[in-house]
């Protein structure tokens, strides 16, 4: 895996923790938790933005925390599952991984592989 691919994958990740955190925080240390996550979240890709398609980057960003916050609500904040949500949630992320599968990295100047 290429490490600007890890990049996306973790700003997705820090981006559930602000999304919820959003929503859920009230007190100093929540709050200070989703700023910390929001300034992860977007230095990580906009970093991995650098060396890869801005707008493939920016749709699996989004795609995988949107994934990730839907599913964190319905597992940890008593969110109604519901099948249709899952099955559009199943179809964005297919989206999401043609995206990544089409996609072609770009060489790195002296990186023969």
């Amino acid at each position: 895996m290429n490490k600007e691919w890890l990049k996306v994958y973790i700003a997705a990740f820090f981006e559930v923790f602000w999304v919820i955190g959003l929503k859920h925080a009230d007190d100093f240390w929540t709050w200070s938790g989703t700023v910390i996550s929001i300034v992860v979240s977007f230095y990580l890709m906009i970093a991995a933005g650098r060396n890869l398609p801005v707008g493939t980057v920016y749709a699996i960003f989004v795609g995988m925390g949107t994934a990730g916050t839907v599913i964190s609500e319905i597992l940890f904040f008593g969110e109604a599952f519901k099948l249709s949500k899952i099955l559009l949630i199943v179809i964005l992320l297919a989206g999401v991984v043609g995206l990544k599968l089409v996609t072609k990295d770009k060489v790195q100047e002296g990186d023969e592989s």
